[in-house]
């Protein structure tokens, strides 16, 4: 064993001394497989490698025949695209720019979301100034109902011992017997 890794040392050694002078440079790639990939390969079963090139040629095959059915309906649905995209820009009058020889999609979009942004824009002012009517609304109907339950709260009057004792100016004159 020890004689099988030193011809083996010595063998990397002859190997390394060959290259060193074409291959050591600062842009030169590892002439060998990485030692990491080597290990995964010893590890590979063909039989296993077999299954899974069949699974994946299936899969290919199902891949291939749904590719085909879509570019089918994508080519009847793209020119029922572009004939409602015609109706569309001749519906809303858009023209097309100067230099250009029909409505482009960038075209017709481009005006929709200058649009489309100072609507939003808009929309937020307007749904403020309507929460706030909303808002004042609420505060007089509860200002009104508040005024329409009011009613007045007499306090009471101090009687008894305890007012007599500890508040002798707000109680009446009363005599008290106290029995110990």
């Amino acid at each position: 064993l020890s004689n099988c890794r030193t011809a083996q040392k010595v063998s990397c050694l002859i190997l390394l001394h060959t290259t060193s002078d074409t291959l050591m440079r600062e842009t030169c790639l590892y002439p060998l497989p990485e030692p990491h990939d080597l290990f995964q390969a010893s590890q590979m079963k063909f039989e296993d490698f077999h299954k899974d090139l069949t699974r994946l040629r299936k899969d290919l095959r199902a891949c291939t025949s749904e590719v085909e059915k879509v570019c089918k309906v994508s080519d009847e649905d793209n020119f029922l695209c572009s004939l409602r995209f015609l109706e569309l820009t001749i519906f809303f009058s858009v023209k097309a720019k100067a230099g250009e020889k029909e409505v482009t999609p960038n075209t017709l979009f481009c005006i929709w979301h200058e649009f489309s942004s100072d609507f939003k824009d808009q929309w937020k002012k307007e749904n403020k100034i309507i929460l706030k009517e909303r808002l004042k609304a609420a505060e007089e109907c509860f200002r009104q109902a508040k005024e329409k339950a009011s009613y007045s709260v007499k306090p009471k009057h101090a009687s008894g011992i305890v007012s007599f004792l500890f508040f002798p100016h707000q109680a009446q004159h009363k005599k008290i017997c106290l029995f110990i």
